[in-house]
């Protein structure tokens, strides 16, 4: 069993290797991006301002050395102790000089190299992070019902924060860090012989396998914390999207907690990380040492039998703790790499996904010359065991009104997504002006259509940028003319800052009728040749209602009309009411004639009329009641003092 473990654990580990080798490689593109040659040209000089860099900085020890043995006079064969004036005259001043020059070209290059890398990262992030965020639009909608907002954003954020750091260090550092530690062993064996090597190529053996082990384990406990993260950044976010609704139930303690459980998975796990860092760095600290100890112990003995001097002495320490400051750099380059693959490989996840609804390859821009559209044998289920629509066949004619009417679950507004082409059909087609929508671009076939959604959800930006959303080239005076259409130009002048009034998160500092009539002068503007009305007044008041169904009867009479309504009132002047039940059509017709045939929509339209009824009838009673009041929606308020 213990065997089985263990080879799972390899195979999951060469697995998450493997996906790591193709995040890198497809990082690539984005380091050396086609069409760019001035980034290109940065990458190359960054790249030899770091090797210049690293020359330097191995050459500075040598300096170091050089200056000692002047200093101690053993550089021109005078003893220890005997040093005059004269000699000190004999020191090479200038290696001093080169030795201070060295230092400074060493922070110089560095900081040239970061200067020149910078635009090249920043290209990288802008870049990915743009073609993330595309990429998310072109995702089905039934990937964005079943994913949590606030955890994609919290992807995207991590993802785009990890893609300069790994462009960097794995190009720019790792290459000619592995070129210095060469350059060190090369004149570690040139002035100190092969024993030092030894014990040098030992201590890295070993700081390096203790590197890579122990950020294998601290890598799981990364993927803990940003999975807590994410968990605990989703609930935060949607607790803030349906904030009346907490407060509605009074449950702010309920989300406390919630958000708090989440919270405590990543204080658990933001502690292991720290913990496990310590012990990284103890442990690299430990190992490093003990080959320093090491080869100083063999410096200090060749200085008192006389085979190496003092110079030699602080050059051995002085290579060793250069060559500690790149390993020290390739161990949190290792660590800081594979924490940022983690980071990203959720984001790279997210561009793998592929998109459920596509164009064909040719697909050509759909031609509306009527706007006839034809349902024929249209079946579609969500999941395989959750039939939503049966061989549902209609026609809604060039110029006609045809409204999809039925008690809740239907199957009303999938007929509005499937017009929209959200979702494939598991059977049958549809057609406009006898085109199939899979056929055709998506793009053209959505900017055929205008949309006024059940639930209206706004952009938290002011109501003319809302409305002009519908068609963002349009003028000052067609915005202006679609909001009087909507009945809600008047409204929007009474407003402080008119028309740049913000209308706050989707839209919540306006009423439910508001939004609506902002969302109906959006389609207005848009001017398209097919009108989808998905319940487009169920937030209205019936005088609103009253109103605004006047103003969209106008709109429509020119346009080919899809209405799917809840309020059968209306609907009584459509060219044909299609009645749905369970997903099948089980009755169409004319208002009049389905009054008639006295089956489904008829037993509908009674149940509405006495609701309506005994609405009227509870507002004449409260009415009379004295210190109250029944405004236009039928609300019992109380009567103003006078």
């Amino acid at each position: 069993m213990a065997q089985m473990e263990n080879d799972k654990r390899a195979d999951g580990l060469l697995a998450a290797r493997a996906g790591h080798i193709d995040v890198l490689r497809g990082l690539l593109p984005y380091v050396w991006p086609v069409g760019r040659r001035d980034l290109k040209i940065r990458v190359l000089l960054a790249f030899v301002a770091l090797v210049v860099a690293k020359i330097v900085t191995v050459a500075v020890p040598i300096a170091y050395k050089a200056a000692v043995d002047g200093l101690t006079g053993q550089a021109s064969g005078v003893q220890p102790g005997q040093i005059s004036a004269v000699q000190l005259a004999v020191v090479p001043v200038f290696v001093i000089i080169a030795y201070g020059v060295g230092r400074v070209m060493m922070i110089v290059f560095a900081q040239i190299r970061d200067v020149l890398f910078t635009k090249v990262g920043q290209n990288a992030v802008r870049v990915l992070a743009k073609e993330t965020f595309e990429h998310l639009h072109l995702l089905s909608l039934r990937f964005h019902l079943e994913r949590r907002t606030g955890g994609l954003s919290r992807i995207i954020e991590r993802g785009t924060k990890a893609v300069e750091l790994i462009i960097r260090m794995a190009i720019l550092n790792t290459i000619p860090t592995v070129i210095e530690g060469i350059f060190i062993a090369v004149l570690v064996w040139r002035y100190f012989g092969p024993d030092f090597v030894a014990i040098i190529a030992v201590t890295i053996a070993f700081y390096v396998w203790f590197t890579f082990q122990a950020s294998e384990w601290r890598i799981e406990i990364r993927r803990e914390l940003n999975d807590s993260d994410t968990e605990a950044n989703s609930k935060a976010v949607d607790s803030l999207l349906n904030y009346e609704t907490i407060k509605y139930f009074g449950n702010e303690e309920l989300e406390a907690q919630r958000f708090d459980s989440s919270m405590a998975k990543y204080e658990n796990a933001a502690i292991r990380t720290f913990y496990s860092l310590g012990i990284l760095n103890s442990g690299q600290a430990l190992i490093f040492s003990i080959g320093l100890t090491l080869c100083m112990l063999l410096a200090a003995r060749g200085v008192v039998d006389g085979s190496m001097t003092l110079g030699d002495f602080v050059m051995v320490n002085a290579l060793l703790i250069q060559l500690y400051q790149p390993l020290n750099f390739m161990g949190m380059v290792y660590r800081e790499i594979k924490q940022g693959l983690v980071d990203i490989e959720s984001m790279f996840a997210l561009l793998r996904q592929p998109a459920e609804i596509v164009d064909e390859p040719g697909a050509g821009a759909l031609k509306v010359a009527d706007g006839n559209i034809r349902f024929e044998n249209v079946s579609f289920a969500y999941e395989p065991e959750r039939k939503i629509l049966t061989d549902v066949s209609f026609e809604v004619p060039a110029g006609k009104m045809v409204a999809i009417v039925g008690p809740s679950g239907a199957g009303k507004s999938t007929i509005s997504r499937i017009l929209f082409r959200f979702y494939d059909l598991s059977a049958g087609r549809v057609l406009i002006d006898g085109q199939d929508i899979t056929k055709v671009t998506q793009a053209s076939l959505r900017a055929a259509i205008g949309m006024v959604p059940q639930d209206t959800v706004l952009f938290n930006e002011t109501i003319e940028y809302n409305i002009r959303y519908g068609r963002p080239e349009a003028s000052v005076s067609e915005v202006r003319e679609a909001a009087r259409l909507a009945q809600i130009h008047d409204f929007i002048s009474q407003q402080p800052q008119g028309y740049d009034t913000m209308v706050g998160e989707r839209g919540l500092k306006l009423s439910g009728g508001e939004k609506q009539r902002v969302a109906i002068a959006r389609t207005i503007l848009k001017r398209p040749p097919i009108l989808m009305l998905d319940e487009a007044t169920s937030a209205l008041d019936s005088y609103t209602e009253q109103e605004i169904q006047e103003s969209l009867e106008q709109v429509a009479r020119e346009r080919t009309t899809l209405v799917i309504a809840h309020r059968l009132s209306t609907v009584v002047h459509a060219d044909e009411i299609i009645v749905l039940e369970a997903g099948r059509i089980v009755e169409r017709g004319t208002h009049a004639s389905l009054l008639r045939q006295n089956g489904l929509y008829a037993g509908m339209w009674e149940r509405q009329r006495e609701a309506e009824e005994a609405l009227e009838k509870l507002a004449h009673v409260l009415a009379e009641e004295p210190g109250f009041v029944v405004d236009a929606a039928g609300n019992r308020v109380a009567e103003p003092v006078k």
